[in-house]
């Protein structure tokens, strides 16, 4: 057997008294530590009864550590410096472990190779049967195709330590797994797909949950920043539609201005281009929906909004972390 930990940071949503359960009754070699942060800007992690309760004889090994609501990056280091066992497998909150978790989880470390610094987990995303899955379950969905995300994720913590742990310029849950793992690769070490498999529900949200993602393109552009305008490429991630987001923000912008410097004729060509990609976007997000009343009517709201946000937290991003060096200037600092 090769000890192991487990770091779940939360924001005590009512998926955490879930994921504890699944953890509690999974079979297998049970981990030598659960750290659990609360990550609440004004939580108290004393205050933590009801999900802790459902961990049965593993609560004598949970601790319960204030994060300060600085992102799960941040709350992620914080566990990790709490641990003492060589691995450490990270949880998030919203996750449900496999009833074979821990035993699988004890063959994928057994497994694993002295240059694989980590070993990740299998994702399962249940979508509705009797129906065409919404925008939002779609966007869920895809984590099941996701390279090296922290919903299940076991790291060497000798590994983690060498590279600094999480980057916390990372304020999100977005890309701050990415970007570890590629400093992990560029240190030299390996990473590679486990056998264990973890369910991560599709948790309900507001219809404009698809406008708040857009603050993410920041963090894309602190990854170009720090990992080259190819990181694309190295992380395996899919580009989006941030180019296209800012050709229909700027037909937009220049119909408006030019409409107030009295030419008609330009502002109203310029009207047509955005009308244009703002329809070929809402088409696209309908098309494989439901086409419920409700979900055509959020997707025609968000198709207008999400482009002019995804542009501006791209530019606000590159700003704010116009600085930034690169990692392997880091590195050698």
């Amino acid at each position: 057997m090769t000890p192991y930990a487990v770091v779940v940071p939360t924001l005590v949503r009512d998926t955490l008294a879930d994921c504890l359960a699944s953890l509690a009754a999974a079979t297998g070699p049970r981990p030598e530590q659960i750290v659990l942060v609360d990550d609440r800007p004004d939580g108290d992690p004393g205050k933590l009864e009801h999900p802790l309760s459902v961990l049965g004889d593993l609560r004598e090994r949970t601790t319960v550590l204030g994060g300060g609501g600085r992102g799960p990056a941040a709350a992620r280091n914080t566990g990790l410096r709490a641990v003492t066992a060589p691995w450490t497998a990270f949880l998030d909150d919203d996750v449900q472990v496999g009833p074979h978790w821990c035993a699988q989880l004890a063959e994928d470390l057994a497994d694993a190779p002295a240059d694989t610094a980590g070993v990740q987990g299998v994702i399962a995303v249940p979508l509705p049967g009797e129906r065409r899955p919404t925008d939002w379950e779609r966007g869920t969905a895809g984590l099941a195709r996701a390279r090296w995300i922290t919903a299940d994720m076991a790291y060497r913590t000798e590994a983690l330590r060498q590279v600094g742990g999480f980057d916390e310029r990372f304020e999100r849950a977005f890309r701050e797994d990415a970007d570890l793992a590629l400093r992990l690769l560029d240190a030299g070490w390996r990473i590679r797909q486990g056998r264990r498999t973890t369910r991560h529900p599709v948790r309900p949200a507001s219809r404009w949950v698809s406008v708040r993602q857009q603050r993410g393109n920041a963090d894309d552009a602190l990854m170009r920043h720090l990992h080259g305008p190819d990181w694309w490429d190295k992380a395996v991630a899919p580009r989006g539609r941030i180019r296209r987001h800012a050709a229909i923000t700027s037909a937009g912008l220049a119909a408006c201005a030019l409409a107030a410097a009295g030419r008609p004729r330009a502002a109203a060509a310029c009207a047509l281009g955005w009308a244009a990609g703002t329809a070929e976007f809402a088409r696209a997000r309908i098309g494989p929906g439901p086409r419920t009343r409700h979900e055509v009517t959020t997707m025609l709201a968000t198709s207008v909004l999400i482009p002019p946000a995804a542009t501006w937290h791209r530019l606000s991003g590159a700003w704010r972390h116009r600085h930034a060096p690169a990692w392997e200037e880091e590195r050698t600092q």
